[in-house]
């Protein structure tokens, strides 16, 4: 079953860009996710309550599930759904965040002492190529006069997700995922509704389309599949972990696809047999 897991994390985690693109238009990022949060912190609270779930031994634990989850959470997604928000397109939202797994390997072996072998460095930068093949056809959208403003968050995005990613799998591996999640999305949510109450209107339009796209990522994206990745973590080593995320844009091109009748060119099918490519080179590196 755990052989799954990983291929299920890609496919749920591939959504997210889905239920941004449908929910954004009626609400801001902050005050969007500020509701997500909530809703999450609300029902896992509820289960680990009801389930006698185990919280953690002492402070120091939680505190550090709590530092993980501001990274992992507030910072990757508050940058991905402003990015977006500004005008960046999706796909090239995931093209910035595509970079991870190379910011991973490197860190990896400072802070954790894993080792990268060339195999894996190798596989990193093929499926990085591919990424880049994917979204390519993405950038003519974007006016390189607002492009700085648009990229910065996504870079946020991408320097929280990789921080976070390496400050779990070396502080806090392995935690209950019910009570875990509670006390990573109670200081996220305060730091976002904080930002949304001093940067947005905090309006929300609650429109069908809302609705089902805050249903979405609260029980598939912070549920299942943020659940699915604090499994992998606790599981695998970081530089596997983290070239699963190469898969996210490609998967995300496909439902885009499916979803919104976006064309697939030649090119966007290369890259995407680049990067499967190169996430089966690193994981068995």
């Amino acid at each position: 079953m755990s052989r799954i897991y990983p291929l299920l994390f890609v496919l749920l985690w591939s959504t997210g860009f889905i239920g941004a693109k449908y929910g954004l238009p009626y609400a801001e990022p902050l005050t969007f996710l500020s509701i997500r949060y909530v809703s999450v912190i609300a029902l896992m609270t509820a289960l680990a309550l009801a389930t006698r779930a185990r919280w953690p031994a002492d402070l120091r634990s939680a505190v550090h599930i709590g530092v993980s989850g501001i990274l992992i959470h507030g910072v990757y997604l508050g940058g991905v759904f402003t990015s977006i928000h500004y005008g960046l397109p999706a796909g090239v939202a995931s093209l910035v965040v595509g970079m991870q797994p190379l910011l991973t390997a490197l860190g990896a072996g400072w802070l954790l002492g894993e080792r990268v072998s060339g195999r894996q460095w190798l596989g990193l930068a093929l499926g990085f190529a591919g990424v880049a093949l994917v979204v390519s056809g993405k950038f003519g959208q974007v006016p390189m006069a607002q492009l700085g403003t648009m990229l910065l968050p996504a870079l946020a995005a991408l320097f929280g997700i990789t921080l976070g990613t390496l400050y779990q799998k070396r502080f806090c591996p392995s935690f209950d995922l019910r009570t875990g999640s509670v006390l990573q999305f109670i200081p996220t949510l305060a730091l976002t509704a904080a930002l949304a109450a001093s940067t947005e209107t905090m309006a929300v339009d609650w429109d069908p389309h809302f609705v089902f796209a805050l249903s979405w990522l609260v029980l598939v994206l912070s549920l299942g599949a943020v659940s699915l990745l604090n499994v992998l973590i606790r599981s695998g080593n970081a530089v596997n972990v983290a070239s699963l995320f190469y898969l996210t844009p490609p998967c995300t091109a496909l439902m885009a696809w499916a979803l919104f009748g976006e064309t697939l060119g030649a090119v966007a099918l290369v890259g995407m047999t680049l990067a499967v490519s190169g996430v089966a080179m690193a994981r068995r590196g």
